[in-house]
């Protein structure tokens, strides 16, 4: 197939592009590579998977990758009214994987308007391309978020998820409502993911598993917020990505034996894990103690976060598998590596 994956230069879009490639699809990957954190890394994920540096600073312009010939690359807001249809009338897609969009809890304290202008706004424009392109899949970031106050473990699709506590779960609720209304009114398949806390090695800088592994490697104290009275689903990059490649070569006319035009997963580890078991797993793999600042709750963070997967199970056959242990050792291995390969550490 052809396909369409925005937000390649992210750490999940860059991983669901790798491995689209690898079982031989076309892919286009598509990215504004802000600098929300890092572009550096941005680019260094990009260079895996053969696009230069200097020729993705360009807007506008898809550059052929000399390394994967069935990859190109776009810099491009998906906000761009002109540019994106343009895309996809050139492109002529198969299936479009939406996995841009503005991350972070914290940041959109601070920049609510970054958040409408990617996630609703681009989003919509995603929506309206697929619509005017007969795009026979999309299939889109979601997020745990969207559960907010709700108190019910482990969280459920069917779940009520009118009380988001912040204007990023808020515009990913959104983003599932405008989904529906487009699945219902005009007959394509949509099908969101709600991930649950990715980690893993080339992960987000803003994100526990870096900011731990950083902050401790470097002897600086690392922030445990509600005093470590937390836990999350944390969920393993190589088991998120194999839950959404399964999506993207799946038949939507065989959930659950129905032609349903509309679904939602959640798609994380189907267990809860401890904070400062977290902390431990990093302490252990670094060799290191952290030392630790005793914080109370963010504004718009949750005590916990705990996936049930069992209809991604059931449709897809997914089957999360990496302990934490191992995914820690895995991401502390890789950020030594390279960080010390850039003269970072």
């Amino acid at each position: 197939m052809k396909i369409l994956v925005t937000g390649a230069a992210g750490f999940i879009g860059f991983f669901v592009s790798k491995r689209l490639l690898d079982k031989g699809h076309t892919v286009i990957g598509l990215d504004n590579i802000n600098d929300y954190y890092d572009v550096q890394l941005k680019y260094e994920r990009l260079a895996q998977l053969g696009v230069d540096q200097n020729k993705a600073k360009v807007y506008h312009k898809i550059t052929r990758s000399n390394s994967e010939a069935n990859f190109s690359f776009i810099r491009l807001n998906l906000e761009d009214r002109e540019a994106l249809p343009l895309l996809f009338k050139t492109e002529k897609f198969d299936v479009v994987c939406n996995l841009a969009a503005q991350a972070g809890v914290r940041y959109s304290l601070e920049n609510p308007e970054a958040y409408v202008d990617s996630n609703i706004v681009g989003f919509l424009n995603i929506l309206e391309c697929c619509r005017h392109h007969k795009i026979k899949h999309l299939v889109y970031a979601s997020s745990s978020s969207v559960y907010g106050l709700n108190t019910k473990i482990p969280f459920e699709t069917t779940d009520n998820v009118d009380h988001p506590i912040s204007l990023y779960a808020a515009t990913k609720k959104s983003n599932e409502l405008m989904a529906h209304t487009y699945s219902h009114l005009y007959g394509f398949p949509t099908t969101g993911l709600r991930f649950f806390t990715v980690y893993g090695p080339w992960g987000r800088p803003d994100m526990a598993m870096f900011l731990f592994t950083e902050a401790i490697e470097k002897g600086n104290p690392i922030k445990v917020f509600n005093h470590g009275q937390m836990e999350r689903d944390f969920t393993y990059i190589d088991d998120i990505t194999e839950g959404v490649v399964r999506i993207i070569e799946g038949s939507v006319e065989k959930r659950l034996g129905l032609n349903e035009l509309y679904k939602l997963y959640n798609i994380g580890n189907n267990n809860s894990v401890k904070l400062l078991d977290f902390i431990e797993a990093i302490e252990k793999g670094l060799g290191k103690v952290a030392v630790k600042e005793m914080l109370p709750m963010q504004p718009g963070d949750v005590t916990r976060t705990w996936a049930n997967v069992d209809d991604l199970i059931r449709d897809y056959n997914y089957s999360p598998s990496t302990p934490i242990q191992k995914g820690v050792e895995n991401f502390i291995n890789w950020y030594l590596e390279f960080y010390k390969k850039l003269n970072y550490l």
